[in-house]
């Protein structure tokens, strides 16, 4: 079924909206042919601010997504909803019912929370310090202390899934293969369970290195790009891995998300939110 319906989506949060543009985005990725608008709106802390964005939301007939901590104002929007018959879910309140459930404990009701300058935060901040410090290896010292090392050949996403995987938390360090380079000692001397090799499909390599030339203004066909060159350090990189036996992954066909979350659960690394 189609429909020329424009779908207004509006994103209502105490804090900095998150949680609900990111549950949006998902929901609305399912519908990549769907006319949808996101309307944000943020630091919502009492009726005055909150009152005219669901008079808004109103007359668009608008999904209205919620991540609301205080109690009068989450009320006060699931009852201008139900009356005016508008979709309304409250992304937090649910979960934090149960869980108030089934410990007795009452919430705190504090508004973000969830970003607290906690351990945890400054964790992060120091696992993203270690990536940028041991990308493209900088230093192969750094190998020794981190929780992940990636290995690949050029456009297998090394350092942006580093990134990623330092934003959960994670000190990753990564080593660019190039067959004409002499690999560090150190890293036959790690523990092969930290180590992850990097793979992709030829053909995937060689469109994603002819696209590189192009942006520096460099003529298709260079050796970097070509087949025959990515086939060489493909079969550098295999043999290698083969060496270590350590996790291989083909990252062509995933998300960076996706092939973070493979890397986790196979080298069973603690869950970080």
């Amino acid at each position: 079924m189609t429909t020329d319906t424009t779908i207004h989506i509006y994103l209502i949060s105490d804090s900095i909206g998150e949680t609900a543009t990111k549950f949006a985005r998902a929901s609305i990725a399912q519908f990549p042919t769907a006319n949808t608008v996101l309307h944000k709106f943020v630091f919502i802390s009492n009726k005055e601010s909150l009152i005219p964005v669901l008079e808004d939301a109103k007359s668009h007939d608008a999904i209205v997504l919620v991540t609301l901590a205080d109690k009068d104002l989450t009320r006060y929007s699931e009852e201008f909803c139900r009356e005016h018959q508008i979709f309304h879910y409250n992304l937090i309140q649910p979960v934090t019912q149960e869980i108030a459930r089934r410990t007795g404990l009452e919430p705190t009701h504090k508004i973000g929370a969830q970003h607290d300058l906690s351990e945890e935060y400054f964790n992060r901040v120091e696992a993203m310090e270690f990536c940028m410090m041991y990308d493209d290896g900088k230093d192969p010292k750094g190998f020794i202390e981190a929780d992940i090392v990636l290995l690949g050949i050029s456009r297998t996403s090394k350092t942006p899934l580093s990134m990623y995987l330092a934003t959960l938390g994670y000190k990753v360090a990564n080593l660019p293969l190039i067959p004409e380079n002499t690999l560090p000692d150190i890293l036959f001397d790690l523990d092969t369970k930290k180590i992850v090799g990097l793979t992709t499909f030829d053909t995937v390599a060689n469109m994603h290195r002819e696209n590189r030339m192009r942006e520096y203004g460099m003529p298709s066909g260079t050796r970097y790009a070509s087949m025959e060159r990515v086939n060489e350090e493909l079969k550098y990189a295999h043999d290698l891995y083969d060496k270590l036996d350590c996790l291989v992954i083909n990252t062509a066909e995933r998300s960076i998300e996706e092939t973070a979350s493979i890397i986790i659960q196979k080298l069973d690394l603690p869950f970080r939110v």
